[in-house]
């Protein structure tokens, strides 16, 4: 195979062949760290941000297990996981995306593509399993799992909503009383702001021509 030919974040490309290291465990975890970087940002396509938050979770399980990629077990993700929420209390959906990462590291280190199995076979006698399964990890269950007063409103909510904000409009108007205008100006806007989800800073800077 050309050099070409090798995908990137192959171990061949971060580690020369038969090379021994004084720090041999750390030098090949930095090693995988780089190939997965690589992968992420060539392979994937993924932004640098997204790839530092990775690689940044990635360094935070290490730590926690005090063990190398190749040595860690479904049972290291369960005392991390309670770890997270026992002590570092975060949601739900921040744990997921915790969990993710570490699955995403692990796949990409089992794949037979990038050879760092079989290079953890030739230098420690073992080679990287995943430990991210249904049973150890959490399920994304429900459609919002911020904080209640932030959820987003339902289907039945919104439309109740924008039949309010027309009543509005129509009860001024048999009234005639004034404030149907800015009424019918509100409701207008609201509709535009929802229908196309827009943000609080994309809607004041609407023009009359986006209407």
């Amino acid at each position: 195979m050309s050099r070409r030919e090798i995908p990137q974040g192959a171990s061949s490309l971060h580690i020369a062949a038969g090379v021994a290291f004084l720090d041999e465990g750390n030098s090949v975890f930095e090693a995988m760290l780089d190939g997965w970087s690589m992968q992420q940002r060539g392979g994937r396509n993924l932004r640098e941000k997204s790839i530092r938050s990775a690689v940044l979770r990635v360094r935070d399980f290490q730590r926690f297990c005090g063990e190398w990629p190749w040595e860690w077990t479904a049972g290291s993700m369960d005392e991390w996981t309670s770890h997270l929420v026992a002590v570092k209390h975060l949601r739900p959906s921040t744990i997921r995306v915790y969990q993710y990462a570490i699955k995403a590291f692990c796949d990409f280190l089992c794949s037979e593509h990038y050879g760092w199995a079989n290079e953890c076979m030739q230098r420690f006698g073992t080679h990287p399993i995943q430990v991210c399964h249904e049973w150890n990890t959490t399920a994304h269950l429900q459609n919002y799992e911020g904080q209640p007063g932030r959820r987003p409103l339902t289907r039945n909510e919104l439309q109740r909503l924008l039949d309010r904000v027309d009543s509005l409009v129509d009860e001024c108007l048999q009234s005639r009383r004034k404030g149907a205008l800015p009424a019918y100006r509100d409701a207008t806007l609201l509709k535009v702001t929802y229908g196309w989800g827009l943000r609080i800073n994309e809607a004041v800077q609407l023009d009359v021509t986006d209407f």
